[in-house]
């Protein structure tokens, strides 16, 4: 059947459509006002024509409601139909363009009404109706033997043949009418439905293009965040270092200065890495770049010697057989133990230890950072709620893992996270 009204309507239409029945309309009335006279003039139907405005008044019977199709389109065709018939009862001398009013009319309702089971239902009244009234006039001319010569060597009967002829150009007048009528709304409803679709496509495309700038901000904010979080708090623990003991101790006091002057250095440089990365071709940059390539198992090392040099005590432990592993993997585990030994010098105390322990699993690598938290300063938010918590936590998600933070039953505090290699 289609769409109902509830899904979707061609109707109302505006002004400009009804502009255009309205002149369809005055076109149909000039042309059925000269074909009655022409018609009139020959003398169809002898002295049984109807008067000029019996005439007249079925000329704008005909032609008028042309101008309401688009409006009421169910009310047209039945009064179409009807101004059709009495048309031809009265014996008004026209023959031809008010075939092109009923047709119109039938066709409108199939093109243009949404409620397609009531449009069925009119059409197929007004059809009925038309092929009753055909039979009943074929019924009719059968009882009157002299109404067509009679040859009876005739392979069909003249009359028989007539019926049939009748018949057929009716199939075919209604029959076009309703498909027709259907064409027009199936298409309609098709172009309806591409530019929906057509919309959501763009719809979505606008949500994949702002998902995409904000997936690139959290990005960019989370490296930005691990390259300076961790140097610059190693930089805040030795530039107090050195405060504290530049008068009785100047030689500590400038070892203390030189880390903050290479922590410095290496942060700028990770910078410049980082800029360079997130300037490179989008066709070169994989979707699950989350790190400069310089980041790996390798400089786990690093991230040790850094807490030593803050003046806390710190272990490195590997577990198992070492063996490659993903990039972005590494990467990701890299920038996790880098995150958890930062907030080991930022919270855990100035006497706190820090265990780095790097496994290696069957499916998986783990690592593992923990503290004891002795020192003065270890209380911390263990809400896990800041920054550093939240880059954890999606770095992890990024590649399929599993993350533990918070604090251990022991004192102190815990970050263990596993990351598949398969």
């Amino acid at each position: 059947m289609g769409r109902t009204t509830e899904e979707w309507s061609r109707l109302p239409v505006g002004r400009r459509e009804h502009r255009q029945d309205a002149l369809l309309a005055l076109v149909l009335g000039v042309g059925l006002a000269l074909t009655t006279t022409l018609y009139g003039a020959a003398g169809v139907y002898g002295d049984e024509q109807a008067a000029w405005w019996v005439s007249a008044l079925m000329v704008v019977a005909n032609a008028a409601p042309i101008a309401f199709r688009r409006r009421w389109p169910m009310t047209v065709a039945v009064v179409s139909a009807l101004a059709f018939t009495a048309t031809q009862l009265l014996h008004v001398p026209e023959v031809v363009l008010v075939n092109f009013t009923l047709f119109i009319a039938l066709y409108t309702v199939g093109a243009w009404c949404s409620d397609r089971v009531r449009s069925e239902v009119v059409r197929w009244v007004v059809i009925g109706g038309m092929f009753a009234w055909l039979f009943l006039a074929i019924s009719f001319g059968w009882s009157v033997p002299s109404a067509l010569p009679n040859d009876d060597d005739a392979l069909i009967p003249p009359y028989v043949a007539y019926s049939l002829v009748n018949v057929l150009i009716n199939v075919l007048y209604f029959g076009g009418a309703w498909y027709a009528g259907n064409r027009a709304w199936s298409a309609a409803l098709a172009k309806h439905d591409l530019a929906e679709r057509t919309d959501e496509l763009a719809a979505e495309r606008e949500r994949t293009a702002a998902q995409a700038v904000t997936l690139e901000r959290v990005r960019i904010a989370r490296e930005l965040h691990d390259v300076v979080a961790h140097h610059v708090s190693l930089m805040g623990v030795q530039a107090g270092a050195a405060r504290r003991v530049v008068d009785r101790d100047p030689a500590q006091a400038t070892v203390s200065l030189g880390v903050v002057e290479d922590s410095a250095r290496t942060a700028v440089e990770e910078l410049r890495r980082m800029l360079g990365t997130l300037r490179e071709d989008d066709r070169t940059a994989g979707p699950a770049d989350t790190a400069p390539s310089t980041a790996g198992l390798g400089r786990m090392p690093e991230l040790v010697e850094a807490a030593r040099t803050a003046g806390h005590a710190a272990g490195y432990v590997v577990v198992g057989a070492e063996r490659p592993v993903p990039p972005t993997v590494g990467a990701v585990a890299f920038r996790i133990a880098q995150e958890a030994v930062t907030n080991v010098l930022k919270h855990a105390g100035p006497t706190a230890r820090a265990d780095l322990r790097l496994r290696y699993l069957d499916d998986g690598i783990e690592v593992e950072v923990a503290d004891d938290g002795h020192g003065a300063g270890a209380a911390r938010d263990t809400s896990g709620s800041g920054l550093g918590h939240v880059g954890m936590r999606e770095r992890v998600a990024a590649v399929g893992g599993r993350i533990e933070i918070g604090p251990r039953a022991r004192g102190g505090f815990l970050v263990r996270a596993w990351l598949p290699t398969t």
